[in-house]
């Protein structure tokens, strides 16, 4: 899986550093401003972060989000007036390496406690190609690779142990809630773990190993599960592919018997169609959880999860 991403403007990037996170509400009004309330105010970059802080925190916290849903995350700006709402934070939980401007923000505006997902557990670099599967015939392994890939939440196993980490930071920064804090974070693991056992068992005894999708988001993921993820277009999802690369995933859908092109539900599915029908293959979503929105098949990260688990169950052959 690739890491390297369409880079924001330099002169959207220079605006990002006079600003910061948190206009939008996770858990109430879309204009709730963050700060300054009575509960735990926490900051979050993107839905992943917000899922964590809400079921983490409950009652006790009051979690606004830089990016609102439907919003494709990768490509974000932020405004001055949600730099106040970070300055006024008592946390933010952001994920280093995936939002640029996030990491701007968060590096000059200065919030209370800063908490980076990334950290709290381990990230590789990923190419194109990546997961348990190596083909004979793939040329292009590790092609565009050399950062590392922060598409970490996609992998239940490592996504419980960032909220670990969380849980960890919320009980240190509000420790008069220390204890509900401890439960919630031991309910969330043990429902990550569970996720995670599904996913084991349910792709145990697939026919084929191999999944084409556009976005490559889903590296960590393959790897889990014994699979083998391959991206058209690294992890720009509404990037065109060049015409070989286009051929060599018709190689390896022939070579592997893949059935099935993914897309993600916040961005075009012409790609994925245009390579599909040229494949002779069929098109379904697989979600890479960054935004929540109607078209999901699920109201959050674990029912949209198992969405993914059924969708790659049918395409991947599933006994």
């Amino acid at each position: 899986m690739n890491v390297r991403r369409r880079l924001i403007p330099g002169t959207a990037v220079a605006a990002a550093t006079a600003v910061a996170l948190g206009t939008l509400s996770a858990c109430s009004s879309a204009d709730a401003a963050a700060g300054n309330t009575d509960k735990y105010d926490v900051v979050t970059s993107f839905y992943p972060m917000t899922f964590l802080a809400e079921r983490i925190g409950g009652s006790h916290v009051h979690v606004t989000t830089l990016t609102s849903p439907g919003q494709e995350p990768h490509d974000l700006e932020i405004s001055a007036q949600q730099t106040v709402g970070l300055q006024k934070s008592d946390a933010v939980l952001y994920l280093k390496g995936l939002q640029p401007a996030v990491d701007s923000a968060v590096a000059q505006s200065g919030p209370r406690t800063r908490i980076d997902a990334a950290a709290l557990t381990t990230l590789e670099v990923h190419g194109n190609e990546v997961g348990g599967h190596a083909a004979a015939h793939d040329g292009h392994r590790g092609e565009e690779s050399g950062a590392k890939d922060p598409h970490v939440w996609l992998d239940p196993v490592r996504y419980a142990q960032i909220a670990e980490g969380v849980g960890k930071a919320f009980e240190k920064g509000d420790p008069e809630h220390a204890a509900d804090y401890r439960r919630n974070t031991a309910a969330l693991v043990g429902q990550l773990h569970d996720l995670d056992e599904r996913f084991a068992k349910g792709l145990a005894g697939t026919r084929s190993k191999v999944f084409i999708t556009t976005h490559a988001a889903f590296g960590y993921l393959a790897e889990r599960y014994g699979l083998t993820q391959e991206a058209i277009s690294g992890l720009d999802p509404e990037s065109e592919p060049s015409a070989a690369r286009v051929r060599d995933l018709q190689k390896t859908a022939k070579a592997d018997g893949v059935t099935t092109v993914f897309y993600e539900t916040l961005v075009s599915d012409r790609t994925a169609r245009t390579v599909a029908g040229d494949a002779g293959l069929r098109t379904d979503v697989l979600d890479p959880i960054e935004g929540i929105t109607k078209k999901s098949r699920g109201t959050d990260y674990l029912s949209v999860q198992e969405a993914n688990l059924k969708a790659l169950r049918q395409a991947l052959g599933a006994e």
